[in-house]
């Protein structure tokens, strides 16, 4: 929708009618390109907001420490965690998915569906980094406000990481450029940005739980 009526908006607004016209005429790659940067924008302070007082708020208020008192594994409490945030999310792309591509469908033409449906798994998994992330640092912090700067600096830390050429085409960012591509022109498989980052997703995992489990709650 901000793709599309962008410019018909400017152009209703007499003092900006000069800037109307320099804007080019919207097209499907547009409306890609804004899906993509709205969903990586506010899906990452999703992310950290809602991850940041999974297990950090739970050592705070207590609660961690009454149910694993219980015959919980400490590896499943964090496990659990993470999964549901991951499930939530998926929930959200699902919606968000079939919503874009029907507005799109009315308001340009006709995207490849399969190929959507694969950029919107590429943003999920690239989603799901920043939440592994956002783990970690509620898993080492003892308040919800540590595990927030954590979890933003980790987040910082990865995106510096990706602007080293080496490994620029296998970082969280490259999973966004291709996603932005996915549904609009033919683009080759990025194998290697896909099985790079579930890797990254398991290492922070692992770490999350290792940390957890040395805790005194």
């Amino acid at each position: 929708l901000t793709a599309k009526f962008t410019p018909e908006i400017l152009r209703m607004v007499e003092e900006a009618q000069p800037f109307a016209d320099l804007i080019p005429e919207p097209t499907v790659a547009d409306a890609v390109l804004q899906y993509v940067s709205n969903l990586t924008q506010f899906g990452f302070i999703v992310a950290v907001v809602l991850g940041m007082g999974a297990i950090a708020g739970e050592k705070e208020r207590g609660t961690a420490e009454m149910m694993l008192s219980k015959p919980l594994p400490r590896w499943a409490f964090v496990l659990s965690k993470f999964a549901a945030q991951a499930i939530l999310y998926l929930g959200g792309f699902v919606v968000a998915g079939l919503t874009a591509y029907y507005y799109t469908l009315v308001l340009f033409e006709p995207l490849d569906f399969g190929a959507f449906v694969l950029g919107n798994g590429v943003l999920l998994l690239w989603l799901l980094v920043y939440t592994a992330v956002t783990t970690l640092g509620s898993a080492v912090a003892n308040s919800t406000s540590m595990a927030a700067g954590l979890a933003l600096a980790g987040a910082v830390l990865i995106f510096l990481l990706g602007t080293m050429p080496q490994i620029a085409g296998l970082a969280p960012g490259a999973l966004v450029n291709w996603a932005t591509q996915l549904g609009v022109e033919s683009v080759p498989f990025n194998g290697g940005a896909i099985a790079a980052n579930m890797t990254l997703i398991l290492v922070l995992l692992v770490t999350a739980v290792a940390v957890f489990e040395v805790q005194e709650l």
